[in-house]
């Protein structure tokens, strides 16, 4: 199956804008989990809060998801 220049550059953009808006939830999860540190250190917790090692994973999934959008299909 062939995929014409004009589907393909579609697919692209569709592809950029997804991506965008996935880089702009990162983002925000990145904020939040520092937020949540900072909250832990200002009370005096001794062990990373369980919510921003949710927070981080989260944010690393949307991370690898970018990659895998950043660029055609190696397999």
């Amino acid at each position: 199956m062939q995929v014409t220049g004009l589907r393909m550059t579609r697919m692209a953009g569709e592809f950029e804008d997804i991506r965008g808006r996935l880089e702009l939830i990162a983002e925000e999860l990145a904020d939040m989990a520092i937020e949540r540190l900072r909250e832990s250190i200002h009370d005096g917790a001794a062990a990373v809060p369980a919510e921003e090692r949710r927070l981080t994973r989260a944010r690393r999934a949307l991370e690898k998801a970018i990659g895998l959008l950043n660029g055609p299909d190696d397999g």
